[in-house]
């Protein structure tokens, strides 16, 4: 009995064996599964982060052509001739670096305006920094009255609000036309 025993637990363990090695060969095939699925996945990601950006990218120019007509009229309605317009201008000077989405200039005067889809205070703070690099990186422009504005296709009521206050003009799509949001009695803040 005591023979039958031992061989018995012989047996019972080179099965507990068996099966350990089993299931350890399983386990190394799923995670080499699951590595070349989050491969793919990370792909995938890429592929679709790619694909957002190019989208996000062509937007932003479709934003740029709709507000750029709109501006001249406007600014020129509110008395700063404007002569010319740039698209994607970008500066960079000691480790400092600015891209503006238009540059609105006349002979005196330059309106840095900043467009997006939707506005939020977050942009209108970047803005704010941006503004305050312009006459270091583009110096050719330091004698200019330099001043700011936000154009978007929507744009919070709030956001606007805290636009006003910090001093920019205010654009935004209504029906086929931009219109400035601010009031007659507005005064930019000038840098």
């Amino acid at each position: 009995m005591e023979e039958s025993l031992k061989l018995d637990a012989v047996a019972f363990f080179k099965e507990v064996r068996d099966l350990y090695k089993e299931t350890d060969r399983q386990f190394r095939e799923m995670s080499k599964e699951l590595r070349e699925m989050s491969k793919e996945t990370d792909r995938k990601f890429k592929e679709t982060d790619k694909q957002t950006g190019k989208l996000t990218n062509r937007l932003g120019e479709f934003i740029e052509e709709m507000v750029r007509p709109g501006a001249v009229r406007l600014f020129r309605e509110r008395g700063i001739n404007v002569h010319v317009v740039s698209r994607n201008v970008t500066a960079e000077r000691d480790g400092e670096a600015a891209e503006i989405d238009l540059l609105v200039v006349n002979d005196g005067e330059m309106i840095v305006v900043e467009c997006k889809s939707s506005l939020s205070i977050d942009d209108v703070n970047e803005h704010l920094e941006r503004l305050g690099k312009v006459k270091r990186l583009f110096p050719h422009y330091r004698d200019m009255k330099v001043m700011g504005a936000v154009a978007a296709m929507v744009i919070p009521e709030n956001v606007g609000k805290y636009a006003y206050k910090k001093g920019f003009f205010v654009l935004c799509q209504s029906g086929d036309n931009m219109v400035i949001l601010n009031d007659a009695k507005f005064e930019p803040k000038v840098w």
